[in-house]
């Protein structure tokens, strides 16, 4: 069975397509997604046209996936783990898990239900011990509202990036649609066969 990482790292990689390099997007050159400057911190010394599918897997695997420890979260909800994940690759696994934590303080009742944890972006045991507090507290319906909660401050975030960098307005509608639309994307069997699909030609 495909897992849902290798949906979501498909979904990215279909969407984003190989090698881009728009003027307006801050982050420069990419190629399935990966900036520049990922694919340097990650070690990749070539030019960015020759990024290996393999390399970019890896990439989105350990930088987007392990960092914001999503295999204790996708257990708990597969939506919050693809939202946590795409806000990642967007926007960093930093303010993704920033994100986690300023929600999950806003809805511990005072800590009446579970105590606050630090809003570092740093996803570890108190944040998700946090995280099973709310799930014990409000149960499956709660999560899905964290879920939710989760894209909506996306949304907010993003389009505060475009009131203060109007050249950002080039991404804006595309961002929003994303967001919106992230959950059907990575559904039913096409998903994953896609993903079946990018691992084989990446083993190759």
């Amino acid at each position: 069975m495909t897992t849902l990482k290798r949906r979501l790292v498909t979904e990215v990689i279909d969407r984003e397509g190989g090698y881009v390099d728009h003027p307006a997007d801050r982050g420069g050159p990419t190629r399935y997604g990966i900036t520049e400057a990922v694919a340097r911190a990650e070690g990749y010394t070539g030019d960015m046209r020759d990024l290996p599918l393999s390399l970019a897997i890896a990439i989105y695997e350990r930088r987007y996936w392990d960092s914001l420890a999503l295999d204790s979260i996708e257990p708990i909800s597969e939506a919050l783990t693809s939202y946590l994940f795409d806000y990642g690759v967007n926007s960093g696994p930093g303010r993704s898990g920033l994100e986690l934590q300023m929600t999950l303080n806003a809805l511990n009742d005072q800590q009446r239900l579970y105590p606050d944890v630090g809003e570092d972006g740093a996803v570890g045991g108190k944040t998700l011990a946090a995280l099973d507090g709310f799930r014990v507290a409000r149960g499956a319906a709660g999560i899905e509202v964290l879920a939710g909660a989760i894209n909506g401050c996306r949304i907010a975030f993003c389009r505060e990036l475009s009131r203060k960098r109007p050249s950002q307005e080039a991404f804006t509608f595309g961002w929003f649609s994303r967001i919106v639309n992230l959950r059907n994307e990575i559904a039913g069997p096409l998903s994953t066969q896609r993903a079946i699909n990018l691992y084989t030609e990446a083993a190759r």
